[in-house]
């Protein structure tokens, strides 16, 4: 497995926040789905909710 940084902003309250999240993945479509599974449990967020503008290896 690999290490992926995923960067992006969600909606909240205030607006906008950004994230930052370093996962253990397979690739990069595996460590984007894992964000987006993460945040919305642990936010209450919808997919549509989460934007996702970047991902890279480690």
């Amino acid at each position: 497995m690999s290490e992926f940084t995923v960067n992006g902003k969600f909606q909240s309250r205030d607006g906008w926040s950004r994230f930052e999240k370093t996962v253990d993945a397979e690739n990069e479509n595996v460590a984007e789905e894992y964000v987006y599974s993460r945040l919305g449990s642990h936010h209450g967020l919808k997919r549509t909710q989460i934007e996702v503008s970047e991902v890279e290896a480690q």
